[in-house]
């Protein structure tokens, strides 16, 4: 799975059209009456402007996004380089796991064939972008193919894959923890993470990008510390040089369930993809930076998780940092240092991680500071009266981010295996974010159903379907 993706602000669910941030999307203004009341939705035509013809929406996943009206700032390089890093993240950890229960054949052929279906669908949302100027973000794209009623579903979907990351992060800490001062239980180090946890939810965002730093460095810390390790160990196990036992094809389906859903985990970038394409200077090169980021991401994944698996083979952890140090014959300061950064680095993205749900939750329940002062009170009230409000809002605020932390400990002491809750997000929310949604909504603009998207939507149903099944069933084992 992608380090724990930055995701955008969630819109609120109002009569006229928002973006993540807020943006009203106002239609372009003519001689005729504009439908402001859903502006995203079909609305009357008129003699100064023209409608899209389903012809122009076809085939928008393979011809280059042409440049919109408000050119973007972001290079070509910059563009490349924040797409990889939304796909590269703690995701990595488990996929020699994956390898071990899809084998070596299913495993190679699914981490290719992920890599390639959801290039693809990136590419088809990035020419919805371009189609149209008033589209900003994923939700914008989802209001524009199935209309206003989907954006609850949108706007559930994305809090749910937002808290299956902080449940995450709060799990790869306590472990890397525990791992490294076992004097206490993980259990123990996740309640006492609370108190590092709470009050970094509200730090500004200026200080909670740095995590993102620590996040790319631990990512390239464990990249070389795995490969280091597994040359300079010349005996088994842990070694590259005489590899442990593996197998060429699954075990059993239930296995092969989960390797569905902890390889699509790594590919769950989609739902900032839509604002990279707009602020993209040169947008007839995106589909370019796609095909390098995707390839690149899956090379990655490939060559971490196949050397994981040569590595420690059936015998693999969920996350193959602690295999680096149960195993003797490494050098234990390489091996701290990267397990450190293993701790640390959750800590510090935590925040920013669940940051897009807390403004989602705040903004559902009227607590937004940044509304309109007229939305939030009656401006008839007295000044005492406004002060109080504001005071009761800063007070809920704190209960439901403190809240948070707290459920996010919670069930990650209740559902404390790894591998289950990257199979349990890779299975369910990715597949639908990713894949499902991207080629429905497709299919929906261009109203038409091509075999190859027909296919791709069909098997990649059944596939979340089996590895979903199979996730809720590993965690009650």
């Amino acid at each position: 799975m992608a380090a724990a993706p930055a995701h955008p602000t969630l819109p609120r669910v109002e009569a006229v059209g928002e973006n993540r941030s807020g943006e009203q999307l106002t239609a372009p203004r003519g001689p005729a009456k504009v439908n402001e009341r859903s502006p995203l939705l079909p609305r009357p035509q008129s003699s100064s402007e023209e409608p899209v013809s389903s012809a122009a929406l076809r085939r928008l996943s393979n011809a280059a996004p042409t440049k919109p009206a408000v050119a973007g700032q972001s290079t070509f390089s910059q563009t490349f380089f924040n797409a990889t890093g939304l796909l590269l993240g703690i995701g990595m950890l488990s996929e020699p796991l994956a390898f071990s229960y899809a084998g070596w054949i299913c495993g190679t052929l699914l981490i290719i064939l992920y890599g390639y279906i959801t290039c693809y669908t990136a590419k088809f949302l990035a020419g919805v972008v371009s189609a149209d100027p008033r589209i900003r973000s994923y939700a914008d794209i989802g209001q524009k193919a199935f209309g206003a009623r989907s954006m609850p579903f949108v706007n559930s979907m994305f809090c749910f894959e937002t808290f299956s990351i902080g449940v995450i992060l709060v799990t790869v800490y306590a472990d890397s923890l525990n791992a490294l001062v076992p004097a206490f239980s993980s259990d123990a180090y996740k309640i006492l993470g609370l108190f590092i946890l709470i009050p970094t939810v509200f730090l500004p965002p200026s200080l909670l990008s740095y995590g993102s730093l620590l996040g790319i460095l631990s990512t390239v810390s464990l990249i070389a510390v795995v490969f280091i390790d597994g040359l300079t160990k010349l005996e088994a196990p842990g070694s590259l040089w005489q590899p442990a036992e593996t197998s060429f094809s699954t075990e059993n389906l239930e296995e092969l369930g989960l390797a569905f859903g902890l390889f699509m985990a790594g590919f769950g970038a989609h739902a900032a993809l839509p604002s990279l394409a707009r602020d993209m200077a040169e947008p007839h090169r995106f589909n370019k930076a796609m095909n390098y980021s995707f390839s690149f991401a899956t090379a990655v994944y490939a060559i971490i998780g196949m050397a994981g698996y040569l590595m420690f083979g059936n015998d693999v952890d969920d996350e193959v940092s602690q295999n680096l140090l149960r195993i003797p014959g490494y050098n234990p300061v390489l091996n701290k240092i990267a397990l450190w950064m293993l701790v640390v680095a959750p800590l510090t993205k935590y925040a920013l991680g669940t940051r897009p749900l807390n403004i989602t939750l705040e903004v559902q329940l009227g607590l937004d500071n940044h509304l309109p002062e007229e939305a939030s009170f009656d401006q008839k009230s007295s000044p005492a009266a406004r002060g109080f409000n504001r005071s009761l809002k800063r007070i809920l605020i704190v209960c439901e981010r403190v809240a948070l932390v707290c459920l996010s400990v919670t069930v990650s002491i209740l559902v404390p295996d790894f591998g289950s809750i990257m199979a349990i997000l890779g299975s369910f929310t990715v597949f639908v974010m990713c894949v499902l949604g991207p080629v429905a909504a497709k299919m929906c603009l261009e109203k038409r159903m091509p075999i190859h998207d027909v296919t791709i939507f069909t098997t990649a149903l059944v596939m979340a379907a089996w590895g979903t099944a199979a996730a809720f069933w590993s965690t009650t084992q």
